[in-house]
């Protein structure tokens, strides 16, 4: 059959003729998931060929590439790009290195700012208004998100809406949009069984179409009209222009795999199948950080040394305990590393990237894992951009500015850093050329102020330290076996941290065989949960993640709060987290029953909080029904103004 009978069906070199010179050209995609190669390498082609288009502006949420020549390396051209508003630049060396020689005006916005601001171009709003970002450098008065001096137009507004600082992101119309799917029908209607994520394609569809522009979707296959399942179809033909369809070698599920079923959640896999990491410094700050995972928590990896955070889990057999998510999109499941990164094996669900964002902005994460390239006194991260190096943000901001707790791991220095673990300790082999902890950073991804005056729970681990942001920045709390404080910690920092009372950090991390981190997290572990400030006279009591099985739970509960409080001989204030508790339904009234204990017999007032609806409704009415204090609230700082109201 005839190409022409098959509609929108058209060649590639058909389908970039329809970009003009000037044109905005935005592509959906995250490393090599889903990126359409074939329709930018044959948009390269031309400009090679013809000179032609010029002066465009690239815009992408995800990072498409593979740090060499793929993805959008393809258009790294100058005269073809004139501007690019991208979340992460450092998978494209090519772009990258015409953003840093000043070639091309360069912007960096947050990865979640950018999906929404397709969303919101579609619906004709005039541009996207976030907190992500304020303090930072996306912040108008910090650098607004231009990373080089021909980035002169501010895209990025401060604004005040019910008293509350908030970004602007400005709106404008997208001419081309260059997404992928795997079936295509004649009329244009595209599914993604075979993709191994959904992304932003139904939102960049919209909003190209809507402002009155052109959607190229290239695709592995062409389906006989009228026989594609409906609900599958993931863009409706009516938004879709033209259709491309890609041999398989620009068309493969990730950089790293052709095409592997349980990446498209058609099939789970045995997880006992998984390669073990080896025991070295990258598992040490891995293992160190997954001891900060609770249960019943949400959590997200980053790339990089983040992301072995699930192989990690997969050997502690712990994945079943907590729910993983990576921001383009997947929920549940292993996330993969390296070129497969954005992919997972054996997930739950996958969703939109823009919907994912709204799950990030919205609070719905508690646990971040990130890597990070510099950090200061102030706790400052920055992970986008040192010296020639522009790596972007991506959803860094997003994410680690949302995130109930955040975990920032590294090593201690870098650039030739060698380490070796065994004994039970690790040596340092020869340190890296490149200190990570600065007097300032070079850039500001996350601010440290911002968070420390929101409270939040931040914790830095590297292979031989481990520090807390407090108010006062930097707190030093724990060292590896095997590590001088003074020469190996202390000298090397640019600036003296807060140095209290040194732990050493857990041995299990040091050795070979797993941490039993499974029965580690199915404890209760009262003891380590109960603190008791004399200035306040309040006892913080961190029932996070916290599930409790049977009556013998209840007695060691009961017995730890008797053995701190009872000595005290005067009643005291209390702070309750319940953020992902559980108590099993069987023993739901025994458990109740002590907290009217603990109640009546020690507290002078009582606060408790948790994030989650349903768990403040369910404890209400326990609490109500027995007639002690029953008003949940949903954050800790609320929880904290109650009791000081009460106080007063």
């Amino acid at each position: 059959m005839a190409v022409q009978a098959f509609k929108k069906v058209i060649s590639a070199e058909d389908a970039v003729a329809l970009v003009q010179d000037g044109d905005v050209v935005a592509s959906s995609g995250y490393g090599g998931n889903g990126t359409p190669e074939l329709l930018f390498c044959s948009l390269e082609a031309r400009f090679l060929k013809t000179n032609s288009p010029q002066n465009l502006t690239l815009m992408w949420a995800g990072g498409q590439g593979d740090g060499k020549e793929k993805g959008l390396n393809y258009l790294g051209h100058e005269g073809l790009l004139k501007r690019t508003i991208g979340g992460h630049y450092g998978l494209i060396p090519k772009i990258e290195t015409l953003a840093v020689d000043n070639k091309i005006e360069a912007y960096n916005f947050p990865e979640g700012a950018i999906t929404h601001l397709y969303r919101d171009i579609a619906a004709g709003k005039p541009g996207t208004l976030s907190n992500v970002g304020i303090g930072t450098f996306v912040d108008p008065r910090v650098e607004g998100g231009k990373v080089n001096q021909a980035a002169s137009e501010d895209l990025v507004e401060l604004v005040t809406l019910a008293g509350q600082e908030t970004l602007f992101f400005k709106g404008f119309p997208i001419n081309v949009a260059l997404i992928r799917g795997t079936t295509a029908d004649p009329d244009g209607n595209i599914t993604i069984e075979k993709e191994s994520l959904r992304l932003e394609t139904l939102s960049l569809a919209l909003a190209v179409h809507n402002s009155g522009g052109v959607v190229l979707c290239q695709v592995e296959r062409i389906a006989e009209a009228g026989t594609l399942d409906a609900r599958r179809v993931r863009v409706p033909g009516i938004l879709v222009d033209a259709v491309i369809v890609a041999e398989p070698e620009y068309h493969s599920q990730t950089y790293a795999t052709g095409y592997n079923p349980a990446l498209s959640g058609e099939l789970r896999v045995p997880m006992e199948n998984m390669k073990q990491l080896p025991l070295d410094e990258k598992k040490v700050i891995v293992r160190r950080a997954a001891l900060e995972l609770l249960p019943n928590s949400i959590v997200n990896l980053g790339v990089g040394t983040p992301d072995a955070v699930g192989a990690v889990a997969g050997e502690e057999r712990i994945q079943d305990l907590l729910t993983f998510c990576i921001d383009p999109g997947v929920i549940g499941g292993v996330p993969l590393g390296g070129w497969d990164f954005g992919a997972a094996l054996n997930f739950n669900a996958t969703i939109d990237h823009p919907y994912q964002f709204d799950l990030i902005d919205g609070g719905g994460l508690d646990i971040a894992v990130l890597g990070f390239a510099e950090c200061d006194l102030a706790g400052s991260v920055n992970a986008s951009k040192f010296g020639k190096r522009l790596s972007g943000c991506g959803g860094f901001i997003n994410i680690s500015q949302n995130s109930k707790k955040v975990v920032f791991v590294g090593t201690f220095t870098s650039g030739g850093f060698k380490a070796e673990v065994g004994g039970g300790q690790i040596s340092i082999i020869e340190e890296g050329k490149f200190a990570k902890f600065v007097e300032t950073v070079g850039q500001i991804t996350f601010s440290g102020s911002f968070a420390a005056a929101h409270d939040k729970d931040v914790v830095y681990v590297t292979e031989r330290c481990v520090f807390r942001l407090t108010r006062d920045g930097l707190q030093l709390t724990e060292i590896a076996p095997g590590i001088d404080l003074q020469t190996q910690v202390l000298d090397l920092l640019p600036f003296t941290p807060i140095v209290g009372e040194v732990q050493p950090m857990d041995a299990a991390i040091f050795q070979d065989e797993p941490m039993g981190l499974r029965d580690r997290m199915l404890d209760v572990r009262i003891q380590d949960r109960l603190t008791y400030d004399e200035a306040s006279n309040t006892v913080f009591m961190n029932y996070a993640g916290m599930r409790v099985r049977s009556q013998e739970d209840i007695d060691r509960i009961r017995t730890a709060v008797d053995d701190l409080l009872a000595p005290l001989n005067k009643r005291v204030y209390s702070i309750v987290n319940y953020d992902r508790f559980e108590a099993d339904p069987e023993i739901m009234d025994a458990y109740m029953d002590t907290v009217r204990h603990v109640e009546e017999t020690y507290y002078l007032g009582v606060s408790r909080y948790t994030t989650s609806g349903f768990m403040r409704l369910k404890l209400g009415k326990e609490l109500s029904d027995r007639k002690v204090s029953s008003h949940i609230f949903e954050t800790h700082a609320e929880a904290q103004s109650n009791l000081a109201d009460s106080s007063d």
